[in-house]
């Protein structure tokens, strides 16, 4: 009880501080927990939970993310179950919509309120790992007493956003702790698999999307974030990650406005334009005719001569 009544006091003082909220994002989100969400730090009663037809349609309404998701939270817990970690996968609005914790912790955090249906979000419980990543859209590790219920600061959370193919935020994937014992810099650990699984979501629910399509990572380190385009057959644009899109100013959500791919990879070595997409077709057919130049032509459907001569112009070598 007096660990309860320390903790309300202690964010109501930084709440109430005038530089505390423009510094710390933890005060930050206090704030809205009190006065946007008008909640106190000492409730005590778990999150609310939706009933079986609620649920299912807060699934349904993920359409193939649950599936694309699955088995990377089998790996994620299959790094981290055997610390006592439960992982979770929410919706946008942070409704627990997959989780998976041990058999013998399975009590211990349906009794902390974090299982399937559990309404997690900002404005229902305050600032939490879900919730916050979530309202930030942002990677977050909130440790303990940075929670803003004290019935929470038994936890640790690290949480990170999942965006859709459409650039809109699908989800939140979480990690979370109940062990007393748990340090910052094992926090920090967990976080990073966290990231990289979340990512690895993103990427595999890209692909999905834009199946038909050519994915081009626009970027070598796709540890942070998930920069992919998908391009059609002609070279253009049809799709793009969230963090491709801001990389490359690109309307943030929705279709993305057809362009060609080279014109954002900044590609200007060698042939442009149409040029290169000419070198394109040629090297392919010949490349489909083991070198025969005439069995190329008759692939693209002009003469012999014409072949040779567009070969000539292109720089392309041939027998």
């Amino acid at each position: 009880m007096a660990d309860m009544k320390e903790h309300v006091e202690t964010v109501f003082r930084t709440v109430e501080s005038s530089s505390a909220p423009a510094v710390s994002q933890i005060a930050a989100s206090w704030r809205r927990s009190i006065e946007r969400h008008g909640l106190h730090p000492g409730e005590e009663s778990a999150p609310d939970r939706l009933d079986a037809p609620e649920l299912r349609q807060r699934r349904d309404r993920t359409g193939s993310l649950l599936q694309i998701a699955a088995p990377k939270l089998d790996q994620l817990f299959g790094l981290v179950g055997q610390s006592g970690c439960a992982v979770v996968l929410t919706d946008a609005d942070g409704i627990v919509l997959d989780q998976r914790c041990s058999d013998a912790d399975e009590g211990e955090f349906q009794t902390w309120g974090l299982a399937v249906g559990a309404d997690w979000s900002e404005a229902a419980v305050g600032t939490n790992g879900v919730g916050t990543c979530i309202a930030e859209q942002r990677n977050v590790i909130i440790h303990q007493s940075e929670h803003f219920l004290a019935r929470n600061a038994g936890l640790s959370c690290m949480d990170a956003p999942i965006f859709g193919p459409d650039g809109h935020l699908a989800g939140a994937l979480d990690v979370s702790s109940a062990r007393s014992d748990q340090t910052e810099a094992f926090n920090r650990l967990i976080a990073a698999m966290v990231t990289q699984t979340a990512r690895q979501i993103e990427i595999d629910a890209f692909r999905a999307a834009f199946s038909g399509s050519r994915i081009v990572f626009a970027d070598k380190d796709a540890t942070d974030s998930a920069m992919l385009l998908a391009v059609d057959g002609d070279d253009i644009v049809q799709g793009a990650t969230r963090a491709a899109r801001k990389a490359f100013g690109l309307n943030a959500f929705g279709r993305v406005a057809p362009l060609p791919a080279s014109d954002l990879l900044g590609r200007e070595d060698g042939p442009t334009g149409f040029e290169k997409a000419e070198r394109a077709a040629v090297m392919r057919a010949l490349s489909r005719a083991r070198g025969n130049v005439s069995e190329a032509a008759r692939a693209l459907g002009i003469g012999r001569a014409t072949l040779y001569r567009r070969m000539k112009r292109l720089g392309i070598g041939g027998n």
